[in-house]
């Protein structure tokens, strides 16, 4: 629920009126929530549609993965997971419904990062190669990998990805528009002492819901909440169309397939404009991407401190708030979303806000009022409010969508664990926008981008080998 303030003086309600006002675009209702929800699957029958000339804002792609864990998955693998100026290489043992995990972090130093493609694949497999020396797996049998590549890449195959276009301040020449497999296959040749078996290439969102899959068995939605959003679920595949030229149906493998959705981009063909306001423009307008990945702008942690700068900057410049000093908040990505969580973890029945006052100057307002605070401490509420019903309606659209009597919903990222109230909120929305005959439960799920990379590798062989198996009995 979204925080009241109880502001005493006849001014002062007044005053809290005008900011009321203010904020009343941000508090959604259950009506517009449902026209995001009917929008959304809108939007994923669009972008799984095989009709020439139909575009989606939401492009429905295909993972490759065609099953979870079901509890027969043994034996080593090795995850290799790529996402940023560290990578980690993980040892993963695997017993039915147990997974030991040992693991290192490697950086990769600016230079590799900017260099060549061949540079930075070689770098890694040195990394790997030094990994398997430690952990005495150099003359061990060929050991399957699961590599997690948290860029954009479009996928033709489970072992197969060409990378659209680099981000996260990577720039190694010759990789784009190609496969990325094979470029960390070509490394590990050269070497010629490392023996892997690449079995899967994925997304962090994919890795989610397979290692909560992992623990429990009816996840079938995997959602990332952190800096970025994105969620990911099993769908079948005689309601996807696009996929009839991978020729799914002909093979002895299961059905369904987990699609990832991109949800990030969800709203940018303007399908969301009646719940966008005019701090959501500002803060696009400021990006580096502006016009693109609208519905995560309304709800990440890379955006949500940023919203509430605006609306207090906004607020000082109308008078309500700091005196009408809005010089020291107007200096763009000086709220971050950490103090957004911060505040509204405070204590509101104290009425000392210390932290609050500690932060606002910290950013150089001088002296904050107890007013001042109760108003900063709402913007936080209703903005982190809205971003946990949108992530609520896009969950409850997938929950629709499947109507299997309990799902499991695996979710991970630094805004679902660590803001004190946002899982909870979500959750009760949920409830009220799902009907009653289908139940689920949140799950925070446990490294899926190390974990969930082997996972992807066991499930991948087991599939394999019960195709095999089908085909012997024929």
């Amino acid at each position: 629920m979204t925080r009241e303030v109880s502001l005493h003086s006849q001014k002062s309600s007044g005053q809290f009126e005008k900011i009321r006002e203010f904020c009343k675009p941000l508090i959604l209702s259950d009506d517009q929530l449902r026209h995001v929800m009917q929008e959304m699957h809108n939007k994923m029958e669009k972008g799984l549609s095989d009709e020439p000339g139909v575009k989606s804002c939401l492009k429905m792609l295909p993972s490759f993965v065609r099953a979870v864990p079901n509890g027969t998955e043994k034996g080593d693998y090795l995850a290799l997971d790529l996402g940023g100026t560290n990578f980690r290489v993980l040892l993963v043992r695997l017993n039915g419904t147990e997974a030991e995990i040992s693991g290192k972090i490697y950086g990769v130093p600016d230079s590799i990062m900017k260099g060549t493609g061949i540079a930075l694949f070689d770098h890694i497999a040195a990394c790997l190669a030094n990994f398997m020396e430690d952990n005495d797996l150099k003359g061990a049998n060929k050991l399957p990998l699961g590599f997690t590549f948290s860029f954009p890449v479009s996928q033709e195959g489970l072992t197969s990805g060409v990378l659209m276009h680099w981000s996260k301040g990577f720039s190694a020449t010759g990789v784009e528009g190609k496969d990325v497999v094979q470029f960390l296959r070509d490394a590990c040749n050269r070497r010629k002492d490392i023996d892997i078996d690449i079995e899967a290439l994925l997304n962090d969102t994919v890795g989610t819901l397979m290692a909560c899959a992992f623990k429990e068995n009816t996840c079938q939605i995997g959602v990332i909440l952190g800096t970025g959003t994105n969620a990911c679920y099993m769908e079948k595949l005689s309601n996807c169309p696009k996929f009839k030229k991978f020729k799914f149906q002909e093979d002895k493998y299961p059905k369904e397939m987990i699609i990832n959705m991109e949800w990030g981009a969800f709203g940018d063909d303007g399908c969301l404009d009646f719940v966008r306001t005019i701090y959501d423009s500002q803060v696009d307008e400021r990006t580096i991407n502006p016009g693109f990945h609208l519905f995560e702008k309304m709800i990440s942690g890379m955006y949500m401190g940023e919203l509430v700068r605006y609306i207090l900057a906004y607020l000082a410049k109308e008078k309500l708030i700091f005196d009408g000093d809005y010089d020291s908040i107007s200096q763009p990505h000086c709220f971050p979303t950490k103090y957004v969580s911060e505040i509204e973890a405070e204590q509101s029945d104290s009425k000392l806000y210390q932290k609050t006052i500690q932060i606002l100057e910290d950013i150089g307002i001088g002296h904050v009022t107890v007013q001042d605070c109760e108003i900063v401490a709402y913007v936080c509420s209703v903005v982190s409010t809205r971003a946990a019903h949108l992530t609520a309606a896009g969950i409850t659209c997938l929950l629709n969508r499947l109507q299997k009597p309990y799902v499991t919903v695996g979710i991970d990222g630094s805004l679902f664990r660590f803001h004190p109230h946002f899982a909870r909120i979500m959750d009760q929305k949920i409830d009220q926008l799902l009907p009653k005959n289908l139940e689920y439960q949140l799950m925070l799920s446990e490294d899926g981008s190390g974990r969930g990379a082997a996972l992807v590798a066991a499930v991948a062989r087991r599939i394999k080998r019960e195709a095999r198996e089908i085909s012997k009995k024929k």
